[in-house]
Order: C-alpha cells, then sequence, then structure tokens
C-alpha cells in the first residue's frame, strides 16, 4: 500500500544524531521515490460494465485483466467514467473490492470516493481504506457550489479521516467549481493531500501548480487531448478515458513522455481522433460503444445517460480504424 511520506522528516529535537537524522531522511527518500513511481503514467478511469441493468462483475475482472497485461498504470473504479452517480452505494463498493483484490498490488488501485456530501465522501474513503485502496481520488463537491474555504474544510475532512493519499480532482466543468491554486497549495499542507487531477483544459495551471506546490506535488491530466503539453509543463501522467480502449498505446504514450522521446509526438497524432470521438457525447458513452466493437463488454449504460447516435457510432469506428485498433 503506498503511504505518503512525511513533509518533514528530520527531529527537532537537538538530542538527535547526525546518524539518525541521516538514516530518518535515507527512509524518506526510499518511501517519496516508491510513492511518486507508483501514482503516474496512464491511469485508466475505468468503465463499470453493465448486463440487463446490474453490475456485470464477471466481465469488470476482465477489463482490470486486460489492463494488467497492457502495461496501464493504476485503475480508478467508481470515478465518473464508471457511471458512479448511478452506481448503488453497494456497487460502488464492490468495484472497489474487486479491482484491490484482481491488482493484487501489482498497480495501484485509486478508488472514486468523491461526493458533494462531506459525511458520505468520509465513509467511502474509509472504506476504500479498508478495502485495500492505496490511494483516494475525491472530485470537487458539485451542484452545492461551496466557496474555497468549504472546498478546503471539505477536504481537510476526508484528509483527517483516512491514512493514504488523496488525489484532488479538479473538474469545473462537472462540478461548477473551480478550485483555485491557493487553495489547493493550502490542502496540500495536510499529510495525506497528495496531488491533483486537473480537467480544466487550462494548461497554465499546471505551471501555477508546479510553482506554488513544487515537483513533488503530483499533477495528472484528466483531458486526454492535452496530455502531451501537460507533461511538458510538468505533469507526470494521465486519469484518462481512452485508456480503456487503448491501454497499450496509452502506456507506451505516457513513457515516451517520461523519457521525452520523439515517440511521443507520433503516439500523440495516433490517439488525437479517438480522444475526440470518445467526448462527442457524454462519457462514458461513446468509449463504452468503443469498448463493445473491440469486445471488451457491451454499451449499456445507466440513465440518464443513453446509448451514442448512429452519427456518432460512425465516428468512433473511424477513430478506432486510424488508431488501428479494429
Amino acid at each position: 500500500m503506498i503511504r505518503r511520506p512525511p513533509r518533514s522528516t528530520l527531529s527537532s529535537s537537538s538530542a538527535a544524531s547526525d546518524v539518525y537524522k541521516r538514516q530518518l531522511l535515507s527512509i524518506s527518500l526510499r518511501i517519496s521515490t516508491l510513492y511518486c513511481f507508483m501514482l503516474k503514467g496512464s491511469i485508466v478511469a475505468l468503465i463499470t460494465p453493465f448486463k440487463d441493468d446490474n453490475l456485470d462483475e464477471n466481465t469488470y475482472r476482465s477489463l482490470i485483466d486486460y489492463h494488467l497485461n497492457n502495461g496501464t498504470n493504476g485503475i480508478v473504479p467508481g470515478g465518473t467514467t464508471g457511471e458512479s452517480p448511478t452506481l448503488s452505494h453497494s456497487e460502488h463498493k464492490k468495484i472497489i473490492e474487486i479491482a484491490v483484490k484482481e491488482c493484487r498490488g501489482k498497480i495501484p488501485v485509486i478508488a472514486g470516493t468523491g461526493s458533494n456530501s462531506t459525511d458520505e465522501a468520509v465513509e467511502l474513503s474509509q472504506y476504500a481504506e479498508k478495502a485495500g485502496s492505496d490511494a483516494l481520488l475525491v472530485v470537487t463537491p458539485y451542484y452545492n457550489k461551496p466557496t474555497q474555504e468549504g472546498l478546503y474544510q471539505h477536504y481537510k475532512k476526508i484528509n483527517d479521516s483516512v491514512g493514504i493519499p488523496i488525489i484532488i480532482y479538479n473538474i469545473p466543468s462537472r462540478s461548477v467549481i473551480d478550485m483555485s491554486v491557493e487553495t489547493m497549495s493550502k490542502l496540500y499542507e495536510l499529510k495525506n493531500i497528495a496531488g491533483v487531477k486537473d480537467a480544466t483544459g487550462d494548461l497554465n495551471r499546471v505551471n501555477q501548480q508546479l510553482k506554488a506546490m513544487g515537483k513533488d506535488f503530483i499533477q495528472l491530466t484528466g483531458n486526454d487531448d492535452n496530455a502531451l503539453e501537460f507533461n511538458k509543463r510538468g505533469g507526470v501522467g494521465a486519469i484518462g478515458v481512452t485508456a480503456n480502449i487503448a491501454a497499450k498505446i496509452s502506456s507506451d504514450f505516457q513513457k515516451a513522455c517520461e523519457q521525452k522521446n520523439e515517440e511521443a509526438e507520433s503516439l500523440d497524432k495516433l490517439l488525437q481522433p479517438l480522444h475526440s470521438a470518445l467526448f462527442i457525447e457524454s462519457n462514458p458513452s461513446p468509449v463504452k460503444y468503443a469498448a463493445s466493437l473491440l469486445g471488451m463488454c457491451n454499451p449499456s449504460v445507466r440513465l440518464p445517460l443513453v446509448e451514442i447516435r448512429e452519427e456518432t457510432k460512425k465516428k468512433v469506428s473511424e477513430a478506432l480504424k486510424v488508431a488501428k485498433l479494429l
């Protein structure tokens, strides 16, 4: 299980020996290196398959197996792409349990546990930690439009209730709230706040957040289409949708970005039609249709979402062909 290294590793006691201080620093650096290594690269916001409108557990396991075999660096069960708004509490907990069991420590499980009810977010976050999740993805509260102070207190209560890393999910287009860099910086002083999934679409935020929080603050894009530039500015990966059906290409792309390899440009070009097609209609309807074409699951979504139109189906199919997946 991933544990966040303490921000201050050296005892303030004058009695502490230099040797003891060096040992503490060495341990902290090893933990920090492992921690930062784990939460980066191609992390998939995993779709939730249904069969006759019920959770299809066997297919869910096969989807996770697909990612384990194709280089995905992390799994997010119960995010927006996983249709968390229409999952029952028992279903939400079940997919977290399955993800932890199937991943078996091979790649981190970053459980989606956000809610616009702070108490509900706390309860689900505690459950995810107890189930064995490595980290949490917590979206900014939607609909009730808290102030920046309200956002701070929301995350602080979750932070104080768990002992695993928390990734802030900042997505103003869905939550109608944009967490400021100042608020994020203040939250980063807390023990478990580790980074952000940034879905603002504003690449300048990468630079601003890097300046305010430093390079150890984990920045992951939530927009597949800007991942190349996001990483160039200091990001370390993506929590993405496209990886659901293009796991290996997405993983290879992220590796190329990390290595500053020219291949990143060509892979990005290959993926861009898919990034666009998968958001013509409301996510995750297009990506579920794409998954159905690849024999991964059926395209069913739960109301109020509906399956995509014929016109969109053609564009998704064309994009899969461009990426040489179909």
